[in-house]
């Protein structure tokens, strides 16, 4: 790492700052290697279990990683920011190279609830246009608001083209160059990453390997960490100078300070992104001064002499291609769009032929203020439709033995357990055995929880769930028909095995209180008889259409997982909107259609507490000039079932 320029004096005045928390979204690491004795590192819950293994792919990548990170001064690994603090949250398995989206979004939340600063992902989905789902994205988003820096490899396809997140707005990407600095063949180049990406060291990169041994490995993977370790030690100089840590004035210094290549650098200078890593200009422009005369180190050019052609290097952004790992993707609940690492390549030491690993594709308080979700109950506050899962075939031919028989047209034939109308009135006759089912938090078919109910009201829990099932099934147009239900619960930290080989968290219930069905017809016509006396026939058609309208779009364009107190507040809010529709019907009865849904910080809380204002403006769609109609609901979302503080209120605004 000595050889990176300004990286030398940057040490003279900060090896790091512990109160600056860097993620390492990765495989496992291995915490025993020597080069981490005396670093501050923490691994969480995920729904990736076990420890690091010496022969594992994904293991030798995370350790790797985070060596060039927190190696600690003097060990074999020293890394950039050793005194920083760590946070590990293993997302790859050595079995399983690639994960969803959907797990990587979950992931980035968990990161910035614990109190990340900055999120290090060396990994990546290739995409035609670099765009996500809609989970990635608002993860993305996420560390936006909070004020946390993502950053995350470009990819190693070695083309003009793009990987998630890399591509995002927001995010800082970072390709790789070699010690000359020229960008390697592997690096890929895109139209997102001449806005907000950069080159930095990717070429025979030191790191440790489980077991306590080093290597030098090659890929964007390994150039991730070294801009992640630097933005820390930059955080850590503005804590040094008394300033509040900025992780986006950190990210513009470096884009701003960027060194541009020169023709002797790459003859394609959109390879080049928006320049290479360039600390001393970084560390001016963040503090609008230089360190020392001796810190303006100018970049090392190329010599041209093509070292960078080697032809063992064009292997190393193949993707590895086998039906094996795309069928372990593919399952009935869901379409998996999977993350890869950014191909890593193991050189050791000596110029052998490389070996290469998976690169597969299928929302008031700084992040560094807000440690609470470590150290207490992990909330979930989170709406969907209720499933349920075997998680083996056993288990379902278990249930498909005790089940009855059903008749159709006097033809008795075998239970299907997955017809839930039968499962529904089973479990109506056998409680019980509802505990033998793993039932699942679903959108739009995809699992994101298993639901366990626990403590003395458990039974009371499973008969709520069998309940809500029931009204799932039951005609759209029937009173009863269940929409949507709300969970609250608490993150356990385990997860669980479906039958699809999907891996789900676990949470929590212990109480009914909070379990609510959303029964829209239910709810429309109670909020048509709230204003039926002043409303036409026609009127009304229009309520019920707005209403369910309003319904649908609340759980479609605003699902989150509910694990955020941002995110449970409007989950909440929502739910109790739902309930008390009645209260801006007159706004519907008035031709009104919903504008926006704001979550924000509530000034008013009661001590010890965490409270949010979500306000649903209202709009005239036939008259622009006529004023909004705004409703508040403050929610206190420190419990785990949050609670509304106060009455609705609401006003007319002109904006």
């Amino acid at each position: 790492m000595t050889n990176i320029p300004g990286l030398e004096k940057l040490w003279a005045e900060t090896r790091g700052d512990p109160k600056i928390c860097v993620a390492v979204l990765d495989g496992i690491v291995d915490q025993n290697h020597p080069c981490f004795d005396g670093a501050d590192l923490t691994r969480l819950p995920s729904l990736v279990s076990g420890e690091a293994s010496e022969n594992g792919s994904m293991s030798a990548h995370g350790t790797h990683v985070a060596s060039i990170i927190f190696g600690q001064p003097d060990s074999p690994v020293p890394g950039i920011a050793p005194h920083c603090r760590g946070l590990i949250i293993p997302v790859f398995a050595d079995d399983r190279l690639r994960l969803s989206q959907l797990d990587l979004a979950r992931a980035i939340e968990q990161a910035v609830n614990a109190g990340a600063n900055i999120i290090n992902v060396s990994a990546g989905q290739l995409t035609d246009e670099g765009e996500a789902d809609t989970w990635l994205e608002k993860s993305v988003q996420l560390c936006q608001e909070k004020n946390v820096l993502l950053i995350a490899a470009t990819g190693n396809d070695g083309c003009e083209c793009l990987h998630v997140p890399a591509s995002l707005p927001t995010v800082l990407a970072v390709g790789a160059m070699d010690n000359e600095g020229r960008p390697v063949n592997f690096s890929n180049w895109g139209d997102a990453y001449q806005r907000q990406g950069i080159l930095a060291p990717g070429k025979d990169i030191l790191g440790a390997k489980p077991g306590g041994e080093t290597t030098h490995l090659s890929g964007t993977s390994f150039a991730t960490p070294i801009v992640s370790g630097v933005a820390a030690l930059l955080l850590s100089l503005q804590l040094k100078r008394g300033e509040k840590p900025d992780p986006q004035k950190v990210k513009t210094a470096l884009l701003a300070a960027a060194t541009p290549c020169n023709p002797k650098d790459t003859d394609d200078q959109s390879r080049c992104l928006m320049g290479k890593l360039n600390i001393p200009d970084a560390i001016e422009f963040l503090l609008g001064e230089t360190m020392s005369e001796e810190l303006n180190l100018e970049t090392v050019e190329a010599s041209g002499c093509g070292c960078g052609d080697n032809p063992d290097e064009a292997v190393l952004h193949e993707p590895l291609e086998t039906s094996e790992l795309k069928l372990a993707e593919v399952t009935p609940s869901q379409t998996e769009i999977a993350i890869a690492p950014s191909a890593v390549s193991p050189v050791i030491s000596q110029p052998n032929p490389v070996n290469t690993m998976s690169n597969h594709s299928p929302n008031f308080v700084t992040a560094s203020e807000a440690p609470s979700e470590v150290a207490g109950k992990n909330l979930v506050y989170a709406l969907g439709v209720l499933g349920y899962d075997f998680g083996s075939e056993a288990r379902r031919d278990s249930f498909k033995q005790l089940m009855p028989g059903v008749s159709v047209e006097g033809t008795m034939i075998p239970a299907n357990p997955y017809d839930a109308r039968q499962m529904v009135d089973y479990l109506g006759e056998h409680l019980p055995e509802a505990k033998a089912l793993i039932w699942t938090l679903n959108i739009e078919l995809t699992p994101i929880y298993a639901i366990e109910p626990v403590g003395g009201f458990s039974r009371d829990v499973y008969e709520v769930l069998q309940s809500l099932l029931d009204g799932q099934i039951q005609a759209e147009t029937d009173p009863n028909f269940v929409q949507r239900v709300s969970i609250p619960g608490v993150l356990t930290g385990r997860s669980v095995k479906l039958f699809s080989g999907q891996v789900v968290p676990v949470v929590e219930i212990n109480n009914t209180r909070g379990l609510y069905g959303w029964k829209v017809n239910t709810l429309v016509d109670a909020a048509i008889a709230s204003v039926q006396a002043e409303a036409s026939d026609s009127q009304e058609d229009a309520i019920r259409h707005t209403l369910s309208s309003f319904l649908t779009r609340i759980y479609y364009d605003l699902r989150n997982l509910g694990t955020t107190s941002q995110d449970r507040a409007l989950n909440f809010a929502s739910t109790n909107a739902f309930q008390a529709a009645s209260t801006f019907a007159q706004a519907v009865g008035a031709g009104y259609e919903l504008d926006s849904i704001n979550v924000e910080k509530s000034p008013f809380c009661r001590l010890d507490s965490d409270c949010w204002d979500v306000k649903l403006k209202f709009f005239d769609p036939e008259n622009s000039r006529r004023a909004k109609k705004i409703y508040r609901f403050t929610i206190d979302v420190s419990d785990t079932i949050p609670v509304t503080l106060g009455e609705v209120r609401s006003w007319s605004s002109a904006y």
